[in-house]
């Protein structure tokens, strides 16, 4: 073990859960825990609206993230970029289908609008260089509501179907967070077996410039799509990582067959597509670098008690691991959110 994290995280009364983490001793923990210590130390700014990802219990519900869509797109239609956003208002009623999955028309175009405004790492659009910080703010959260809308929209359906297989996780992503490189060394930790994440699961948190993954692709499209018929462009390997990282709080899915099948059908798909399932390159699935322990943290090792203990605890007050801390004060119903991230971002 390389060191011991702890996460505080508190409901709206401030009442605390002590969440414990064992980091793991690999050539990507080390350059991850050193990027977190420097995040820590540094106090950079936490995103809180972009950290609970699939849980029911959020009041970041699917009518509000529509409606932060549609004040988001409202203001790139006001701004002085040359980019009108010619849509219907994003409402419930037409981000589901008739079977509760997600509408992946409007979230493929909605992701479309981002990748068209941001572009990718190491590829900034005029757009993006050229709108003001409020602007960029906006762009941002185009990408940034669409992945939560998603998430959301598939735990709701989870929840009426099959609740015991939610996917509830925690997504802990810094604003303005330096960037390391990946070597062939890190990518060896990626694959597509890992894919099924475990339950407390730490992983090195998605490069956000990237776009979307050739398994989120596959996800949303089918096994019989095809990456030159896409509404979406983004479909990249991730180069570069950052002290973010994702807390999976869903079962894992690996021994049961009819993931076995899907991820045997991914494969083929892959293929279909000109890409070499085993090529590590392609950075497909999720590189773990640590683990939350359960039963000192909650206890125990039942979802279910864990499941009620997080879902009423969802704002993050303090992290501290052996040499960082820093304490989060703010959340993000602060009236004046945005505007604190925007001033951040400046």
């Amino acid at each position: 073990m390389l060191d011991q994290i702890q996460i505080d995280i508190c409901d709206t009364h401030n009442h605390v859960v002590k969440v414990h983490v064992d980091v793991a001793d690999n050539s990507l923990s080390r350059k991850w825990l050193a990027a977190l210590n420097q995040l820590l130390s540094n106090q950079y700014h936490l995103e809180k609206n972009y950290c609970w990802m699939g849980w029911t219990e959020s009041a970041r519900n699917v009518e509000f993230l529509c409606h932060c869509i549609n004040l988001s797109i409202a203001a790139i239609n006001h701004s002085d970029l040359d980019y009108p956003i010619h849509t219907q208002p994003f409402l419930p009623v037409n981000v589901t289908q008739s079977n509760m999955g997600a509408n992946h028309d409007r979230m493929n175009q909605l992701h479309r609008w981002f990748e068209d405004l941001q572009g990718h790492t190491g590829c900034i659009s005029n757009h993006y260089q050229a709108a003001d910080p409020a602007t960029r703010w906006h762009i941002r959260q185009l990408n940034l509501l669409c992945h939560e809308l998603e998430c959301q929209i598939l735990s709701q359906r989870k929840a009426v179907q099959a609740p015991e297989w939610r996917r509830p996780s925690q997504l802990m992503c810094w604003l303005n967070a330096p960037r390391y490189a990946l070597d062939s060394q890190d990518c060896e930790l990626f694959g597509i077996d890992t894919i099924n994440r475990s339950l407390g699961g730490v992983y090195v948190g998605v490069n956000k410039a990237v776009g979307k993954h050739h398994w989120e692709v596959f996800q949303d499209e089918g096994r019989d799509s095809r990456i030159g018929e896409l509404v979406t462009t983004s479909l990249r390997s991730q180069t570069i990582a950052a002290g973010d990282f994702d807390i999976e709080w869903a079962r894992d899915t690996g021994a049961y067959h009819w993931q076995v099948r899907r991820l045997s059908e991914f494969r083929s798909w892959l293929v279909n597509n000109g890409f070499d399932p085993d090529d590590k390159s392609l950075t497909i699935g999720h590189p773990k670098v640590a683990q939350v322990d359960l039963t000192r943290s909650f206890g125990t090792t039942n979802y279910q008690h864990i499941w009620a203990t997080v879902g009423s605890h969802l704002d993050v007050c303090r992290i501290k691991t052996s040499t960082s801390e820093a304490i989060y004060n703010y959340r993000w119903t602060d009236v004046d959110y945005a505007e604190q991230q925007i001033r951040y971002l400046k």
